[in-house]
């Protein structure tokens, strides 16, 4: 049976090629690849100055086909290899279709979302409203949902998130915007619900519906158990939404417990769904939605009976789909040296038998035919892997002449958690090494702890007779703010800076018990981050200039950035993206370093991936986990710890490093207490 969404995907872009059946027999267009791009006139200089690229789900994966849809989904997705193209991508579908709308004079109405998510895609839209003169004054919006009981003004409301982040950055008729109202009276919000309806069937129906999806597979506030006939309705949260929350609430006890949604009835009736998902911690859900049966228990898979949705998906979101995890299993593909990898370390741990020890009979009943029969036999193909492997053990990470080494650390901690180990290694053999803390972390700490440094500051000054005038005036100045603090709202000056100084302290501290000094610590705080709540500003040009500076001076021959992009509120994903302009713009010059991407807080590397691991004694794995202890303010319980995992980060680390060893030794690889896994960043 054909699915016409994707058709039209492809009619409304512009593309003239023919359809062709992916692996659930569904007729899919291929999406565009480079070369030759085939996309409608009026498109193609915005792909060319955005320098747009298809994330082609075959490519490394070694399919012998190229630029389809992502294989065995039941629903058309698409794979790009960042945020920012998807949010491109979306972009460039909601102006074609404004622009032939306004052209014959139609209004286009738009089912909007809120979160981190589409975050890009508004700034996408308000950089075409501003320099390509993309007019928004027949534009009609229906956003999805807001929390109740919220005030619109109140800092957290999805009414201030909307005319922050667009609808004031745009041409858009005030009275054209329609949001949930979170401060309708109890009484009233059944009728409120009716007229919301009403509203939208009036302006025609939604022309397109943007969606994020939760990690309990919601859409809009659709929770598990919401039925596909629902309509706009007051909701309770499920108790991992409200978590998820807690960042831009500043704590979980501030979230709302309940929330005013469009149902999924009002999403199905929609022409066209997009939605956009990022990140590793999306990656399994994401899975259930696109290949596993519709279910009332992930509202999302409804979205298989749409005539016309896509997912949109970076490849970290896209990890846990078959056609990455295991696409032996999806059709032929071409044996690269990595898909080689993937597939015999894959067979190892399913078979529970070391790399030297698979059998062809192990191959054989594990879908692996082809492998052995092109690359075989079973005793060569161990061999090869287990060789393989046992190389990526190394003892002297940046080598045995002393060397200059800068790890970035996203949040003040990640240095720690994620690559502690490697870092006293690194110190112990001798080399200088440097950190540098990208944001100031301090939106993560609780006003208790503020107030507490506070008091201290007070009662150190007194007993060293240091101006007690001005140090009451700043206490009873902070003391005030957090006295009559409301809940969720954003801290004040002071006490942003007292929280970034807690910061500070700790990663100074945290460093320091791992050998390396104060003067080697190097205090970034990038622009994007200061905001003061969880949502980010864009990155700023000078951010990336000031780590092309630290790069020109202090001239490393090895560097560590976080590669997890599972950090639920985006600095991971943004402060990687400024360091790997800055290294481009090095590179140009004749700079040149190693680029290492580390793990560890939310994620590890899977063991196919990677690529160096760093052995630790017991010895270094105790002072690994005192150096994290030194983030006094994340000790016990962060103020945001990113998922469902109970575990402080201290734990995460501990046994994910001894988790890594235990998967060295099944492979029947030399045995260890524990293993730090890096992967070598590539351009």
């Amino acid at each position: 049976m054909a699915v016409c969404g994707a058709s039209v995907v492809a009619r409304n872009l512009g593309y003239s090629y023919p359809t062709q059946p992916n692996a659930t027999g569904q007729e899919l267009p291929p999406i565009p690849s480079e070369p030759g791009i085939r996309i409608a006139d009026s498109l193609q200089p915005r792909y060319n100055n955005h320098s747009i690229r298809f994330q082609d789900p075959c490519r490394g994966l070694g399919f012998s086909m190229s630029s389809h849809y992502v294989p065995n989904t039941r629903i058309p997705t698409l794979v790009f290899s960042s945020s920012t193209q998807v949010a491109r991508h979306a972009a460039l579908i909601i102006e074609k279709l404004i622009r032939e709308n306004n052209a014959a004079g139609k209004a286009t109405v738009l089912g909007l979302a809120t979160g981190s998510t589409p975050m890009g895609l508004y700034r996408e839209l308000i950089r075409m409203h501003r320099e390509e003169g993309l007019d928004f004054s027949r534009v009609i919006s229906f956003n999805l949902d807001e929390y109740y009981p919220l005030a619109k003004e109140d800092t957290q409301s999805y009414h201030t998130f909307m005319h922050d982040n667009l609808f004031k950055h745009i041409n858009i008729k005030p009275e054209n915007i329609h949001i949930p109202n979170g401060e309708v009276k109890p009484e009233e919000i059944d009728d409120f619900c009716l007229k919301y309806e009403q509203a939208i069937r009036r302006a025609g129906g939604l022309d397109v519906q943007i969606l994020g999806i939760g990690r309990t597979g919601h859409i809009g506030f659709n929770e598990p158990g919401s039925t596909r006939t629902c309509r706009t309705r007051l909701v309770t949260l499920d108790p991992i939404t409200r978590r998820d929350a807690a960042a831009g609430f500043f704590g979980e006890e501030n979230v709302p417990h309940r929330a005013i949604t469009m149902g999924v009835g009002t999403i199905m009736d929609s022409r066209k769904v997009l939605l956009m998902a990022y990140g590793e911690h999306k990656a399994r859900i994401v899975q259930r939605t696109l290949e596993n049966d519709l279910t009332e228990a992930v509202p999302a898979s409804f979205l298989q009976r749409h005539q016309d949705a896509t997912f949109l998906l970076d490849t970290a979101a896209a990890g846990e789909l078959t056609a990455y995890r295991r696409p032996w299993e999806v059709g032929p593909i071409k044996w690269t040296p990595e898909q080689i990898r993937h597939a015999v370390i894959w067979l190892s741990r399913k078979a529970k038998k070391a790399l030297l020890k698979l059998s062809e009979d192990d191959f054989r009943e594990h879908h692996l035919y082809d492998l052995l029969r092109d690359h075989g036999p079973a005793e060569a193909l161990g061999e090869r892997i287990f060789l393989d492997r046992q190389a990526t053990i190394c003892t002297h990470p940046a080598g045995r002449e002393r060397q200059t080494v800068l790890v970035f650390s996203p949040h003040p901690d990640d240095d720690v958690i994620s690559m502690g180990g490697t870092m006293l290694r690194l110190v112990e053999q001798g080399h200088d090494v440097r950190v540098a803390y990208m944001t100031s972390g301090n939106i993560a700490v609780f006003d208790h702890d503020a107030w507490r440094f506070t008091d201290f500051m007070d009662v150190f000054n007194r007993a060293f007779g240091i101006d007690k005038k001005k140090t009451d005036t700043i206490r009873k100045r902070v003391r005030s703010f957090l006295d009559s603090k409301r809940a969720g709202q954003p801290d004040s000056e002071d006490v942003l800076q007292i929280k970034q100084l807690i910061r500070e302290t700790e990663a100074r501290a945290a460093a320091a018990a791992c050998g390396i000094l104060a003067d080697q610590c190097e205090f970034l705080n990038l622009r994007f981050y200061r905001t003061g709540t969880k949502t980010k500003a864009p990155l700023h040009p000078d951010d990336i200039a000031d780590i092309v500076t630290l790069f020109e001076r202090v001239q490393p021959a090895q560097i560590y950035v976080a590669g997890e992009m599972s950090d639920p509120h985006g600095t991971h994903r943004m402060c990687a993206e400024a360091i790997f302009q800055a290294v481009r713009q090095v590179r140009t010059k004749g700079q040149s370093f190693e680029v290492w991407l580390y793990r560890g807080a939310w994620e590890e590397w899977e063991p196919h991936e990677i690529e160096r691991v760093v052995p630790l004694s017991t010895e270094t794995l105790e002072k690994k986990k005192l150096a994290i202890f030194r983030h006094q303010s994340q000790k016990d319980r962060a103020m945001y710890p990113g998922s469902s995992d109970p575990r402080e980060f201290w734990q995460r680390a501990e046994e994910r490093n001894k988790a890594t060893a235990a998967i060295y030794d099944q492979l029947g690889l030399p045995e260890f207490f524990a293993l730090e896994g890096f992967v070598r960043w590539k351009e």
